[in-house]
């Protein structure tokens, strides 16, 4: 792949926002105290409390898979366990690193779409007080999904609730948070810390920073949100996920989150707006050629076609994106902060004569 081709495998493709990088050359200047003990950090507390509530806490790290093993480490005991769709991105997509590096138990149930019902949820909820099996510690879920799906306010309030009546947290990996607050037309807090969410993986590299994530624990003011807040600065130096330089991080996640998340919402309504425009594309080939088509509307910024092999080929011959389901053909169509419209007509030109020719 070359440098200016475009792609469509991961909205990690795309380049690093203008935003976030005018902020790291920005706070380059000058001596300021290591590990977090900054002015800019200082600053990023600020925006947490203004996009999480006013007894929220964050911890700026690396990346998303150091952020969910960071936040799971600490909301579970050495005997505890985590409940998560079998899709998670925990579980098929970070390399057993929750296990190998977090020594997390994964209770994994299958789902149509991603996201886990109350029903689903309780299916692992069980045995409670029984040494012999790992005891259900934390509620784990997505948004928006692996499989691009959306959780609707109400669908999080009663997992939040579910978890909570049986002395559960529950937590929310949040890599694609933005795209998910532009889909509902909701603030952050709305759809996290109002319902109940405890903790976050807030993302950052996804919606256009180079290097950026951070752990949200939404109410330190409670008895498990203060234990949470002590407990992660230790977990996260131990998962070697502590940045000396840490205001290069903060500056990236100011940058995007502050204002009310205007940067990072901006990008995210382009992406969701590109997705929409391709998923429509789709449609419009699907009714003149009934060998394609798309189960699921694009509820954020991905749209999940299923093509023919010999199509998809020919497709990725152009753009880059990965098949996600090898048995059924079902390809993942991932959208950017900086994904065009002459992008996504590229792509489905090139689609269109892959079905024609």
């Amino acid at each position: 792949m070359s440098a200016n081709q475009r792609g469509f495998a991961s909205d990690n493709y795309a380049g690093i926002h203008p935003a976030a990088l005018e902020a790291i050359a920005r706070v380059n200047t000058g001596h300021e105290v290591a590990y977090g003990e900054d002015s800019v950090t200082a600053r990023f507390d600020e925006v947490v409390r203004e996009l999480f509530g006013a007894n929220a806490v964050g911890f700026p790290v690396f990346n998303g898979t150091g952020a969910n093993i960071v936040a799971l480490q600490a909301a579970t005991k050495r005997w505890e366990a985590v409940v998560c769709a079998d899709s998670a991105h925990i579980n098929v997509d970070e390399g057993g690193a929750p296990e190998k590096m977090g020594g997390l138990k994964l209770w994994t149930i299958p789902t149509d779409n991603g996201k886990l019902t109350v029903e689903q949820a309780e299916s692992q909820l069980f045995d409670f007080g029984v040494v012999h099996r790992a005891q259900p510690g934390v509620i784990s879920i997505t948004q928006t999904t692996e499989s691009g799906t959306l959780y609707q306010p109400d669908e999080i309030r009663a997992l939040a609730d579910l978890a909570h009546k049986h002395g559960l947290l529950l937590h929310l990996d949040g890599a694609r948070l933005a795209n998910a607050a532009a889909a509902l037309g909701a603030s952050i807090k709305s759809f996290t810390t109002d319902l109940g969410v405890d903790l976050v993986s807030l993302g950052g590299t996804k919606i256009g920073a180079l290097a950026a994530e951070a752990v949200i624990v939404t109410d330190a003011s409670t008895v498990r949100g203060r234990e949470l807040a002590e407990a992660m600065p230790f977990m996260r130096k131990t998962s070697m996920q502590l940045a000396s330089k840490m205001r290069f991080i903060s500056a990236q996640l100011v940058a995007l989150f502050e204002n009310d998340a205007a940067v990072a919402l901006g990008n995210a309504r382009n992406a969701n707006a590109m997705a929409a425009r391709l998923y429509d594309g789709v449609i419009a080939l699907a009714a003149r050629h009934p060998q394609i088509s798309v189960p699921n509307r694009a509820e954020a910024n991905a749209v999940f076609p299923i093509l023919p092999a010999d199509v998809a080929e020919r497709v990725l011959e152009s753009y880059r994106f990965y098949v996600w389901n090898q048995a059924t053909g079902q390809v993942r169509w991932m959208c950017s902060w900086d994904t065009t419209e002459s992008d996504v007509d590229g792509i489905l030109g090139v689609l269109e004569a892959a079905l024609e020719g």
